[in-house]
């Protein structure tokens, strides 16, 4: 627990955890510009392969999601974070070599996207799961909006960067740079101090099967989780839609440079930014459910600005709507990410993390497809008029029982039924992720 001088910022291992997972933010959102814009300008790839490339970082989700969680469950986490890290530091590095000696292909690019997303799986459900064998459990809203609001700046950084990088070095320099920043991530997770509780033996356990069944019938079952997981599916699916698409419509449509494209896209940073300072706020004033309901509603309209940009002043539009968009989606991970930490079973948290996780990160390579297969079947701007009302409605799903009319998310599984320790005004903190 934190003394209140300082918060987590005066906690040795959360720091380290902090920072960590802050560079190593930055370094993907530095590939998150540069993946596409070298398909777009080195490859030349047209717009279904740039969406069949986003897709490809996240088809783990899909293929392994789902067992991925069970396996976290049985291992240590923090030695499984740091092999993720350096073996996405060497499968990025192999790009820019590959380039420089004149045999990247699109392949290779499928490759090291396919690859990278599985260690990214694996490492997406330990770094949740870890998080509450670090900090207290009334610290976990203080460290899910610190680490929420640090992403968000290292988004904006990252990509304006991944911007520069490609358009003063070339895009695969900025695949280089990600690589660098899993390392920095991987230092800072040795000198943690702190030791994670020991998992059960594997002959205390229930086969594999049996596991993955138990996160995923849990999260099914529970009216919270289930409600969350389908809204967070369906909005994942529209906003990937829409993100795998954006490259190719600023750069091809709008006659944006390549150093502008970065920023523009940074300004969705500017927006997860503000929703993780108001999170805590909005849930304290009025309550963890209703806040993050209130937040959705009036943020995801503003997605429609993006199709009315134009060439000119007129980009400025798009800016506005992903900084709209990042604000809803960043104020509801940090409530709810809190809150699945302190509600669900200790023992089940990794596979209900992966449920959930399948179910949200699992429609991202249907979303980049779909983006793909309508911007070339009817057009760029048509295909984002069409997600990006999607979006406007979805946040709708979050009326349905047993969300809508309450004011606060429980704290204990059972607690909405029988009237148990909820996350009331003052104690948002133990209470309350992409959807983004």
């Amino acid at each position: 627990m934190n003394d209140g001088r300082g918060g987590l910022l005066r906690h040795y291992d959360f720091r380290l955890l902090w920072y960590g997972e802050t560079v190593s933010r930055f370094g993907s959102s530095i590939s998150g510009v540069a993946m596409p814009l070298v398909a777009v300008v080195t490859l030349k790839a047209d717009t279904l392969w740039v969406s069949v490339l986003a897709a490809a970082a996240w088809m783990p989700w899909l293929l392994f999601g789902l067992s991925a969680g069970a396996w976290v469950d049985r291992v240590r986490r923090r030695p499984l974070m740091i092999a993720c890290n350096l073996g996405s530091l060497v499968l990025l590095a192999s790009v820019p070599v590959a380039a420089w000696l004149g045999v990247l292909t699109m392949a290779q690019m499928l490759v090291v996207a396919l690859l990278t997303g599985c260690a990214s799986v694996l490492f997406s459900i330990a770094y949740r799961v870890y998080l509450p064998s670090v900090v207290a459990q009334e610290d976990l809203s203080e460290a899910n909006a610190k680490l929420q609001g640090s992403e968000s700046v290292a988004q904006l950084g990252g990509q304006g960067a991944g911007g520069l990088l490609a358009q003063t070095f070339g895009a695969v320099t900025g695949l280089l740079a990600d690589g660098v920043t899993f390392l920095v991530s991987t230092l800072c997770l040795i000198g943690i101090r702190s030791r994670e509780p020991r998992p059960e033996k594997p002959e205390a356990r229930a086969g594999l099967r049996k596991e993955i069944w138990e996160g995923l019938r849990y999260t099914v079952r529970d009216p919270y989780l289930r409600v969350l997981t389908a809204y967070g599916a369906v909005t994942n699916l529209l906003l990937t839609g829409c993100q795998a698409i954006l490259t190719v419509f600023l750069v091809r449509e709008l006659g944006v440079s390549e150093g502008a494209v970065g920023w523009l896209l940074a300004s969705g940073g500017v927006g997860g930014f503000l929703g993780a300072l108001v999170a805590n706020p909005i849930a304290r004033r009025f309550g963890t459910a209703r806040g993050m309901l209130l937040c959705k509603l009036v943020t995801a309209p503003l997605g429609l600005l993006i199709p009315l940009a134009g060439e000119g002043g007129q980009v400025a539009l798009l800016a506005l709507g992903l900084a709209g968009l990042s604000v809803g989606v960043v104020c509801g991970s940090v409530i709810q990410g809190a809150f699945r930490q302190a509600y669900c079973p200790p023992e089940l948290l990794g596979r209900i993390t992966a449920s959930h996780s399948f179910a949200n990160y699992g429609s991202v390579p249907i979303g980049a497809l779909l983006g793909g297969v309508l911007g070339t079947a009817i057009g760029l701007r048509p295909t984002l008029w069409l997600l990006t009302s999607g979006l406007a409605v979805s946040s709708l799903l979050l009326l349905v029982k047993p969300l809508g009319g309450r004011r606060d998310l429980p704290t204990e599984a059972g607690a909405g039924k029988t009237g148990r320790t909820e996350a009331t005004a003052g104690t948002v903190c133990t209470a309350t992720d992409r959807e983004m």
